[in-house]
Formats: structure tokens, C-alpha cells, sequence
């Protein structure tokens, strides 16, 4: 989210790509369809024993009358959540997040049931840690559990701003971040999250204005990642001046973390620079640029060389000469909704108003999470290996190939997490 200049940061059923393991057409079959073309009688054929369904289907097409003769493919209903949006309907959210099903959505739906044919539902069995201004995890005094983060949600986490065991959110923008990775599904409530099965670890390097240490967020950046997360997700950017030369603890942080498997996914930065923004510029960060929902790189969005991928930040479209996305003069695009305080610490809904690239970066952590848990990659695949998926699987923007303003390209959580086809 935009926030203080020093430290911020189609519904039915689908014949889908079989998950590892699943099967793409009965075993055994083949539907033959014979004689006439406006009135074809239809049969199923049973493949003999010690022969193939492709070799069955070669042999049936070159009898006479045959019109086709193909596998029984399996079509899967796909996963549509009913959580009601703003409409009080269910499935109402679509209305709403165009980020995760819009044409310039990450693609969730498919994604979703890729997952789910996996065994490993909503990304369950990953950990992704949100350093931020706290998570709204826990009913302790003042402070109140999101209704859409219910369940067994959370692993422990910590407060670096205080100092104690108790990271509750006094600002709302972790609230937000967190629920775009894993807010809860198919309960009527709010809206949808992306990797809705992994659970998040809560850690506090921001204080209530958004703003945070450098000791801090170093302190929780080791902290995470001496737990066994799978995913950092940092949210937040320090200032244009600042250079890796002043954020040695920072840096030593992240390099510890990548060596300990974790995928560190940081914002861009929400300056319209020519360049990313620490900590996300650093080498062991997997850095997210933000676009719109017509699919621009949005306005404020930092680029540049070292941007890695982009995702949906919402906002008003970048001037790009020569990008028929980008229409800078249309009104400004939808923002990214989630659930997340309206009023105070204690008061939850839809609020507008969230865009940037604070809101980018945890739909690549969500995708990543899905990602990880799909199988596709091993049991536990390396940083760099998720990294380098991720940029194989996204959608290109832009001109053709990598480039300055969009890296590899908008993620997509459907083909991260598509087995690739045999040999």
C-alpha cells in the first residue's frame, strides 16, 4: 500500500490439466462415434488386454464408418468459492477480486484445483511468515481476531516493535497482506485468499505508522526463516537514497535466509522509479512490481533492471507509449480488497483503498505457496528453483520476453502449478 514515504511498501466446470498422478481420460476407454454425421451412434470400446488407448485409437480409426475415435477425457468441476464480496451473494467476491480471476487476475481458480487434485488443499502445509505491522491473529485486550482468519491459521510469531510474544496489528496493512495470501474461503465470510490452506506466521517490524528499523525488520527476517518457513513476505520499501552499503543487517538477514531454504518475496516500491527499491533490489529477494487491472504496470510501481516478476497492485495505468494495456487518461483501476480494519483495531470489512505494491508482493507469495504445495517442484524445492519457476509460468507483458518494466512477466498461479506434460 501507498503509504509514508520513509518505509512502506470464468465460474463452471473446466477440463483442467491433471495433477500428478490424476488422470486426464478414463483408463481402459475410448468413446467411437460411427456411421452417419448427422445421426452418429456413440460407443464406449474397452482397450484389450496389452494394448495402449493410443494404439487402440489408431487401430479403430482406420475401420471404415468411423468417424472419431478419441480417449474418454475427465472433466472437474472447478473450486468456486461462495464468500459473498460486498454483494451478500455467494461467489459474490468475483465481483470484487478481479486480481485473482479478472483477464489480468493471477489465474487462482484452476490453480485452486490443481492444489486441491494434489492432495495439499488451499497450499495447506506451507508456512509464509508476513513481516508487517502485525497480523490480526489473536482476541487479546484491545485487539481482535479477523473473522476471516479463523481456524487453526497461525504459527507463532513475534513482535519486534515491542518486543514480546504478541505481533497484533495496529494498522491494518499486515491485516491486508496476510489475508491476500491466506484469508479463509467458502465460509461466507469477506472475500477470498489466494493460498487459503497455508497458515501465516505473524511477525511485527512496523509500527502503527507503517514505519520500521532497520534492527527490526533484520531481527525478524532471522527470526522466520530459523523457524522453517517456506516464504518471507516483506511489504514495505525503504527510501530511494538508501543504498546497500547502510543495510549491511539487512542484507547478512536475507542471504542467511535464502541459505536456509526460504523464499524472500519483496515489494518493488511505490516511487515510479527507474529502479527497485531495498530491501527487494537486494539479490536474495525475488522483487514484485505491481499492474492494473487492465493490465499496465500501475503508475507508482518501481521497475527496472532487477525487477523479477510483476502481480496485481491496482491503481492508475503507467503512461507506456506503445502498450495497448495501458490507457493512463481512463479512470484508474480497481483496488485490491481484502478484509481488514475499517475504523480500529476492532471494527472489520471490504475497505477501498488499498493499492501499490505492498498488495503485489503477497499474491507472488501465495502463488509460490501454491506452487510449493502443488508437488511440481519436489518436496522441497530450493529458493532459486521456485524463483525460476515462477518467472518460467508468467504471463508476458509488455514486448516480447523479459523487460524493464513488467521482469518475467504477471504471475500465474494456474501454470505454477500445472505438472508439465511427459515426454
Amino acid at each position: 500500500m501507498i503509504l509514508r514515504p520513509l518505509l512502506v511498501a470464468a465460474v463452471g466446470t473446466a477440463l483442467l490439466a491433471p495433477a500428478a498422478g490424476a488422470a486426464e481420460y478414463v483408463p481402459g476407454e475410448v468413446i467411437v462415434r460411427e456411421g452417419s454425421a448427422s445421426a452418429p451412434a456413440t460407443r464406449v470400446v474397452k482397450v484389450r488386454d496389452g494394448s495402449t488407448v493410443r494404439e487402440t485409437i489408431a487401430r479403430i480409426r482406420r475401420r471404415p464408418g468411423v468417424l472419431t475415435a478419441t480417449p474418454n477425457y475427465i472433466a472437474r468441476a472447478s473450486f468456486i468459492p461462495n464468500d459473498p464480496g460486498r454483494l451478500g451473494a455467494p461467489g459474490g467476491w468475483q465481483q470484487l477480486q478481479w486480481n485473482f480471476a479478472g483477464p489480468f487476475g493471477v489465474n487462482a481458480p484452476a490453480a485452486w484445483d490443481n492444489v486441491e487434485r494434489a492432495g495439499r488443499r488451499g497450499g495447506s502445509g506451507v508456512v509464509v511468515a508476513v513481516l508487517d505491522t502485525g497480523v490480526a491473529y489473536s482476541d487479546n485486550g484491545r485487539f481482535t481476531r479477523s473473522p476471516d482468519l479463523r481456524g487453526d491459521r497461525f504459527k507463532r510469531g513475534y513482535d519486534f516493535v515491542d518486543g514480546d510474544r504478541r505481533p497484533n496489528d495496529h494498522n491494518g496493512h499486515g491485516t491486508h497482506v496476510a489475508s491476500t495470501i491466506a484469508e479463509s474461503v467458502d465460509n461466507g465470510v469477506g472475500v477470498t485468499g489466494l493460498a487459503f490452506g497455508a497458515k501465516i506466521m505473524p511477525v511485527r517490524v512496523l509500527d502503527r505508522f507503517g514505519e520500521g528499523d532497520s534492527a527490526a525488520i533484520a531481527g525478524g527476517i532471522r527470526f522466520a526463516a530459523r523457524r522453517r518457513v517456506h516464504i518471507i513476505n516483506l511489504s514495505f520499501e525503504f527510501g530511494r537514497r538508501v543504498r546497500a552499503r547502510q543495510i549491511p543487517d539487512i542484507l547478512d538477514a536475507l542471504r542467511f535466509a535464502r541459505r536456509r531454504g526460504v523464499l524472500v518475496v519483496g515489494a518493488s516500491g511505490n516511487a515510479e522509479a527507474r529502479s527497485v527499491a531495498y530491501p527487494a533490489r537486494a539479490d536474495a529477494v525475488l522483487s514484485v512490481g505491481a499492474t492494473t487491472e487492465r493490465g499496465c504496470l500501475a503508475k507508482y510501481s518501481n521497475h527496472g533492471p532487477t525487477l523479477d516478476v510483476v502481480a496485481p497492485g491496482g491503481g492508475r495505468d503507467a503512461p507506456l507509449a506503445g502498450d495497448p494495456n495501458c490507457e493512463p487518461l481512463r479512470r484508474r483501476g480497481g483496488d485490491i480488497v481484502q478484509m481488514t480494519f475499517t475504523r480500529n483495531v476492532r471494527t472489520f470489512g471490504l475497505p477501498g483503498g488499498y493499492e501499490g505494491t505492498s498488495m503485489a508482493a503477497p499474491h507472488v507469495s501465495g502463488v509460490a505457496a501454491l506452487a510449493i504445495a502443488s508437488g511440481v517442484l519436489g518436496r522441497r524445492p530450493s529458493p532459486d528453483a521456485i524463483e525460476a519457476h515462477l518467472k518460467a509460468t508468467a504471463r508476458d507483458l509488455g514486448g516480447p520476453g523479459p523487460d524493464l518494466s513488467y521482469g518475467a512477466g504477471l504471475v500465474d498461479a494456474t501454470a505454477a502449478t500445472t505438472p508439465a506434460p511427459p515426454a
